[in-house]
């Protein structure tokens, strides 16, 4: 479960400031400054006490943040450009149906016209074999050769198609594939990102954390025990809380702005003094 900490940090960066200062007290031994955390102090105090900090960890490395959060938003941006261009791409290359129907007719003219060839041909040389010819039958051997003709045009141009079809789809998965190798190779923007994040962390860590565990650590007045605030006062938030101090009048303060009550004077109705005998 996470803590509502560093409240000016985006929601998606805050368990990664946690994985931070996790990390940070984790290696903490690495350093002599912080050799002290567990005489006093144990790391789940020092965490609780970062979190509650709230900015005052975190602005410390505010501007390399600010870069790194810019830096990210820009490489959004331009990977969402760049998915709405390749689905465009995409649709313009599908998008003439007629190739479709002309397959289907490249296909099937061919066949058509070479069954109308072979009945016209068959029917006209038969017709040749009759005694008397009949006059017809040199019209028929004529359409027959006729769709003959158109069957080796058919083939001929489905072929050129054919041809020309693959050679666009060769083409076609050739930049494909170059567009994912460029897509797979990270490009000046990751790097960029990359580099940002780098230094938010380094800022994070060298100038927010370790100097706040540092001054805890040698700080005898913090309260482990106590909640810190969020508000800092000086270099260290006030951890814990003071005891408030009462100042009599007396002792040279000026006396504070608040109602004085006194208390009532109840006499007893059969009892007014020695002077004051009842009758």
């Amino acid at each position: 479960m996470h803590m509502n900490s560093a409240p000016h940090l985006l929601s998606e960066d805050r368990p990664e400031f946690e994985r931070i200062l996790d990390e940070a007290l984790r290696t903490a031994h690495e350093r002599p400054e912080l050799s002290g955390i567990g005489e006093r102090l144990n790391a789940v105090q020092l965490r609780t006490m970062v979190l509650s900090a709230g900015t005052f960890v975190t602005d410390r490395a505010a501007a390399e943040y600010e870069y790194y959060v810019t830096t990210r938003e820009e490489l959004r941006a331009h990977a969402a450009a760049g998915a709405h261009e390749s689905a465009l791409i995409s649709g313009g290359a599908l998008e003439p149906a007629g190739a479709g129907a002309g397959a289907v007719v490249a296909v099937l003219a061919p066949v058509l016209a070479g069954t109308a060839a072979v009945i016209f041909l068959l029917v006209g040389y038969i017709l040749k074999m009759l005694k008397p010819q009949p006059a017809f039958a040199d019209t028929m051997l004529t359409a027959g050769w006729f769709f003959g003709a158109l069957t080796a045009a058919a083939i001929l141009a489905a072929a050129v198609g054919l041809l020309i079809t693959a050679v666009r789809n060769g083409a076609t998965q050739v930049v494909a594939i170059d567009e994912a190798d460029e897509a797979d190779a990270p490009d000046e923007r990751t790097q960029e990102l990359a580099r940002a994040r780098e230094a938010w962390r380094h800022a994070l860590l060298e100038r927010g954390i370790y100097p706040f565990l540092r001054d805890a650590l040698a700080d005898p007045s913090v309260d482990p025990g106590a909640p810190a605030p969020r508000r800092p006062m000086g270099r260290m938030p006030t951890l814990g809380y003071d005891r408030p101090g009462f100042d009599s009048p007396d002792q040279g303060g000026s006396p504070a702005n608040h109602p004085s009550f006194t208390s009532p004077d109840f006499t007893s109705p059969d009892f007014g003094g020695p002077e004051h005998q009842p009758d």
